[in-house]
C-alpha cells in the first residue's frame, strides 16, 4: 500500500467537505508514491512525534490536529525565531515521514460523536450542528444519560473515562440527563447546547467569560482539557487505518505526553 492509497480512503471515509473552510486536512508532507511500512498514530503532529514514528518502524504519522493551519514561511531545523510546524515539516521531510492529518473532518463523523458519548456512558441521540436529524454527521453530540446524574457525580465520571481533572462551572448539585458534548474548543457551541435542551456540556476548553456566563444562565460547563478531550480519537485513526488496509501488526498507538504540568498550592518543588 502506498500513502496516497491510504489518503485516498481516509478522505473518502473522512470527506474534506466535511471540515471547516480555514482547515487543512490530508497529506502535508511526504511522497505520495511511497510505500507503507506502518502509521503512527498521534493527536498531534510535533517533531518528537516523527521520531517516534521512525523508532516504531512507521514512514507515516497519522494525527488528528494538522501540522499547520497557514504553513510557515520556511521549513528549517528547530528555532524559536519559528513556528514549531516549521522544524515538524523540515524533520519529517528529511526523515521521509508523510504526515496526514484528520481534523474537523474527523471532528464531524459519526465515530467521534459514538465515542465522545459512550465514554460518558450516554446514548448519542445526533451532532449539536444538526439537532434531531442523527443520520447527518455535524460537530459535538448531543446525548442521554441513562439515569439522572448531579454535576459532581458526571463530572467525576468524566475525569476517570478521559484521564483528566477536569474544571468544572455550575452547581455541584445540578442535575443532568441530557449532555452536548464537544471535543476541543467550546467556541459558540454553548449557544447550540442551550437551543437543545441540554443539560450541561462537556467540551476541552472555553474561555473564562464563555463558561461563566453559560454557567449562570443555567448551563454548566464541564472543561476536561483540550488534549484529553481528543487523545479518544486516536483509537479511531488507527481503527480506520486498519480498515482502510494497513497490516494491524503495523498500525501503532503514539500516547500523548501532557505537554502542561500544574503547582498545588503548598507543594514543595
Amino acid at each position: 500500500m502506498i500513502v496516497a492509497d491510504l489518503e485516498r480512503a481516509l478522505l473518502a471515509r473522512y470527506p474534506k467537505t466535511d471540515a471547516e473552510g480555514w482547515d487543512h486536512v490530508g497529506l502535508s508532507v511526504g511522497d505520495p508514491a511511497a510505500e507503507i511500512t506502518g502509521v503512527a498514530c498521534a493527536l498531534d503532529a510535533t517533531e518528537a512525534n516523527v521520531h517516534r514514528a521512525l523508532e516504531a518502524g512507521a514512514n507515516v504519522l497519522l494525527t488528528h490536529h494538522p501540522i499547520y493551519i497557514k504553513a510557515p514561511d520556511a521549513f528549517c531545523p528547530a528555532d524559536i525565531s519559528r513556528p514549531q510546524c516549521s522544524a515538524v515539516l523540515y524533520e519529517a521531510a528529511r526523515c521521509g515521514v508523510s504526515i496526514i492529518s484528520l481534523h474537523t473532518n474527523l471532528d464531524r463523523s459519526h465515530e467521534v460523536r459514538v465515542r465522545l458519548s459512550e465514554l460518558l456512558g450516554a446514548e448519542p441521540m445526533s451532532s449539536l450542528e444538526h439537532v434531531g436529524e442523527p443520520e447527518l454527521t455535524g460537530l459535538g453530540a448531543l446525548a442521554t444519560l441513562h439515569d439522572v446524574y448531579s454535576l459532581r457525580d458526571l463530572a467525576n465520571r468524566a475525569a476517570t473515562a478521559y484521564g483528566s481533572d477536569p474544571r468544572v462551572w455550575g452547581e455541584a448539585d445540578h442535575p443532568c440527563r441530557t449532555i452536548a458534548i464537544l471535543g476541543g474548543s467550546l467556541g459558540d457551541f454553548g449557544e447550540l447546547a442551550i437551543a437543545a435542551g441540554a443539560d450541561v456540556i462537556v467540551t476541552g476548553e472555553a474561555g473564562y467569560h464563555v463558561a461563566q456566563d453559560l454557567a449562570l444562565r443555567g448551563l454548566p460547563v464541564i472543561l476536561l482539557g483540550h488534549d484529553h478531550s481528543e487523545e479518544p480519537f486516536v483509537d479511531i485513526l488507527m481503527n480506520s487505518a486498519v480498515d482502510a488496509g494497513v497490516d494491524p501488526r503495523h498500525a501503532i498507538k503514539i500516547l500523548n505526553p501532557c505537554q502542561w504540568w500544574t503547582v498545588t498550592k503548598g507543594e514543595n518543588l
